[in-house]
C-alpha cells in the first residue's frame, strides 16, 4: 500500500523538568519511525517537559531551559528528513493574561510547521492549567502531511464533544475543516473507570464527526498520580480499532489509508474490543508502576515498612516486593505490651513468603521511659488516647530513624476509610515519603489481598492476616470496631460522602442504596452524622501525610481540596 500514511504513537514515560532526558526518549521513538516508514511521530501532551511541570512554569530558569530544549529538537528534526514530530510544550506569549500557551507543536526538518495552542484548559479535581496557561484562540489548526490533511487537538479538547463543560467545543471547530485524521495528544491520567470513559467518548465523537482519531497518551507514575498509557486508534464506523498496552511505555506504528487503519506489518488492524482488566486487578498495575516510578525519580532503589502482622502493612509489603524486589524491601516488626504473639508471628510468615527481611525493634521500654517522663514532667500520669497514640508515635520515630540511617523511602500503610476518619496517629503512622494503599477503602483492602494470592497461586499474605478482626493493637483486647462501625457500612457512606457522583457506574447504584438504608433510621443518620464530623474534623491530619496514590475519581490531596478552618453541617 503505497499510498498511505505511516503514524507512530509514541506512548512515552516522560520525567517532569527532565527536559534532556525527555528530548533522548522522542529521538529514540522517532529513528524508530524512520525505521518503520513513518511520516508522522506523535508524542504526549507536554513531552518535553513532562505533565505537570505545576510551579516550575513560574520559574525563569526552567523556562530558559525549556527554549533550549525547543531549540534542540528543532536542530534533532533535521536528522530525520521528512519526519514530522508532533510535541507538546509550554510557548511564551505575549498580551494580557498569562504569559504561556499549552501547545502543540509540529517539527519537521529543522522549522516548526504548525502551532496550536490548547483551548480548554482544565481547572477541576486534580488540575489546575488555568493558573499557568492562557486558552488558546478558538481555532481549528490543519496540517497537510504524506497526502493527507491532519487535524490536531491537546486532551481537554476533545472531552467536550457533548457539550456539557464548556461554551466551546474545539472538536466541532475541527470537523468543519474537514481534516482526513485528527491527532490528539493527551495528559491523561489513569482512574478506575476511566480507561473505558476514553475510549466510550472518542469513539463516540469520531462517530458524530466521521473522522479517524488517534489518542496518544503518556505513561508513568509522577508523585500522586499514575499514567496509564492505552493509546489507541478510532475509527468512526468499527470503533477502536487498535490499543497500545496499559502501564508500559512503547512505541507503535500504524498506516493510515482510505479511512482505514493498518498495522505497519499492512495487516488489517480487527476492532480492539473493550481491554478493560478487572478493578483489582488495575489497582495492583497502577500501584506497582506509582511506586516504583516514584522511588526511582526521587532516587530511592529501597524501601521500608513498619510491619503489623496487619492487613494493610501486609498489603503494603506485596506491592512493594512485585514493584522493586524483595531484596529492596525491608520489614520492620515493633512489637509493644500489647501486641499480641500472633502479630509478631504473622509478620514472620509474611516476610518469610515474600523473601523480605524482618527486623524486630521491641518498643516496651522506649514506651516506659517516655511514659514514666511524662509522669515526672507533669505530675499525671500518661493513659489513655495519648497513651495509645505515644506508641504509634514511637514506631514513626524508629521507621524514621532506619530510613534516614540507610537511604530507605519509608512507605506508609493507612488505607482510604482510617485516613477518611482520622483513625490515625500524625507524627506516628502517618510517618512516611508515599502511601500506596491511601485510595482503597478497607473492604477494598482485604479485596486485594486475596487477589495477589489467587494471581500468585499461593498463599503469599497468610491467611491467618486476611482472617483476624482488625486492631490497632494499642491498648488491652482493642479492635478497630471500639471506634468505628464494621467497615462494609463505614466504606458505603464514606464512598457517598467523599466521592458520591463521581464513582464510576459499578459502584454509583450500590452505594446509593446502601447511604439511603442509613437514612432511613434515626440510628443510621446519627451515624452519617458522626461520619461527616470525623472527616471534616481530620483534614488537618490528611493536609501533613504523604502523597498518596491516586486510584479513585476522587482521590485525597489535590483531587479533593477542603479548608480546615470552617463551619460544616454535620446533619445526617
Amino acid at each position: 500500500m503505497s499510498s498511505d500514511l505511516r503514524v507512530t504513537l509514541a506512548q512515552l514515560n516522560p520525567t517532569v523538568g527532565d527536559i534532556d532526558g525527555n528530548i533522548d526518549l522522542m529521538l529514540a521513538a522517532a529513528n524508530k519511525a524512520v525505521a518503520d516508514g513513518a511520516s508522522l511521530v506523535v508524542f504526549p501532551e507536554l513531552s518535553l517537559t513532562g505533565y505537570y511541570p505545576a510551579d516550575l512554569l513560574d520559574e525563569p530558569d526552567f523556562l530558559a531551559r525549556v527554549d533550549t530544549g525547543l531549540d534542540r529538537l528543532l536542530s534533532l528534526t533535521r536528522s530525520t528528513p521528512g519526519l514530522h514530530w508532533v510535541v507538546g510544550a509550554p510557548c511564551r506569549r505575549e498580551g494580557p493574561g498569562k504569559p504561556l500557551h499549552n501547545c502543540l507543536l509540529v517539527l519537521a526538518d529543522g522549522v516548526i510547521r504548525l502551532r496550536y495552542a490548547k483551548q480548554l484548559l482544565p481547572t477541576y479535581n486534580i488540575f489546575d492549567e488555568r493558573r499557568h496557561f492562557e486558552p488558546g484562540p478558538d481555532v481549528a489548526r490543519v496540517l497537510r502531511v504524506g497526502g493527507r490533511q491532519i487535524g490536531f487537538l491537546i486532551c481537554e479538547d476533545g472531552w467536550n464533544d457533548e457539550g456539557h463543560d464548556y461554551a466551546v467545543n474545539p472538536f466541532e471547530r475541527l470537523a468543519d475543516a474537514a481534516p482526513d485524521l485528527v491527532v490528539a495528544i493527551n495528559a491523561s491520567p489513569s482512574n478506575i473507570g476511566k480507561h473505558a470513559q476514553r475510549r466510550r467518548l472518542f469513539a463516540a465523537a469520531s462517530a458524530r464527526h466521521q473522522l479517524p482519531l488517534i489518542y496518544v497518551n503518556q505513561v508513568g507514575g509522577h508523585d500522586q498520580l499514575v499514567y496509564d498509557g492505552s493509546s489507541f486508534a478510532v475509527e468512526p464506523e468499527a470503533g477502536v480499532v487498535f490499543e497500545a498496552e496499559r502501564f508500559a511505555a512503547g512505541t507503535h506504528t500504524l498506516a493510515f489509508a482510505e479511512g482505514r487503519f493498518v498495522s505497519a506489518s499492512v495487516a488489517a488492524c480487527v476492532p480492539a474490543g473493550e481491554t478493560g482488566m478487572p478493578t483489582m486487578e488495575f489497582y495492583r498495575r497502577q500501584i506497582i508502576l506509582g511506586l516504583r516510578d516514584y522511588a526511582r525519580r526521587c532516587g530511592f532503589s529501597r524501601v521500608v515498612v513498619g510491619s503489623s502482622g496487619g492487613i494493610d502493612s501486609a498489603l503494603t509489603i506485596a506491592l512493594a516486593v512485585e514493584a522493586l524486589g524483595a531484596d529492596n524491601v525491608v520489614g520492620i516488626t515493633m512489637p509493644s505490651k500489647f501486641s499480641s504473639a500472633g502479630s509478631v508471628d504473622d509478620s514472620v510468615v509474611l516476610c518469610r513468603n515474600l523473601g523480605v527481611r524482618l527486623i524486630e525493634h521491641p518498643i516496651r521500654d522506649l514506651v516506659a521511659a517516655y511514659s514514666d517522663g511524662f509522669a515526672a514532667a507533669f505530675d499525671a500520669p500518661l493513659k489513655g488516647l495519648p497513651q495509645e497514640n505515644l506508641q504509634a508515635r514511637v514506631r514513626g520515630t524508629i521507621l524514621m530513624e532506619y530510613s534516614n540511617a540507610f537511604g530507605h523511602l519509608l512507605l506508609t500503610t493507612g488505607n482510604k476509610s482510617e485516613i477518611s476518619v482520622g483513625y490515625c496517629t500524625l507524627y506516628g503512622d502517618t510517618n512516611g515519603g508515599l502511601g500506596l494503599i491511601g485510595d482503597l477503602y478497607k473492604t477494598e483492602v482485604f479485596e486485594l489481598c486475596r487477589h495477589l494470592n489467587a494471581s500468585a497461586g499461593r498463599e503469599l499474605i497468610p491467611n491467618a492476616i486476611i482472617d483476624k478482626e482488625p486492631s490497632a493493637e494499642l491498648a488491652p483486647d482493642q479492635r478497630d470496631t471500639d471506634s468505628l462501625p464494621p467497615y462494609p457500612v463505614l466504606d458505603a457512606i464514606l464512598k457517598q460522602l467523599i466521592e458520591g457522583e463521581r464513582l464510576g457506574e459499578e459502584e454509583r447504584a450500590s452505594v446509593a442504596s446502601a447511604f439511603a438504608a442509613q437514612q432511613s433510621s434515626a440510628e443510621g443518620r446519627a451515624l452519617i452524622a458522626r461520619i461527616k464530623r470525623m472527616i471534616a474534623r481530620n483534614e488537618y491530619k490528611r493536609r501533613q501525610a504523604p502523597p498518596i496514590l491516586r486510584l479513585r475519581g476522587r482521590a485525597f490531596g489535590s483531587g479533593r481540596q477542603m479548608p480546615i478552618a470552617a463551619h460544616y453541617d454535620f446533619q445526617g
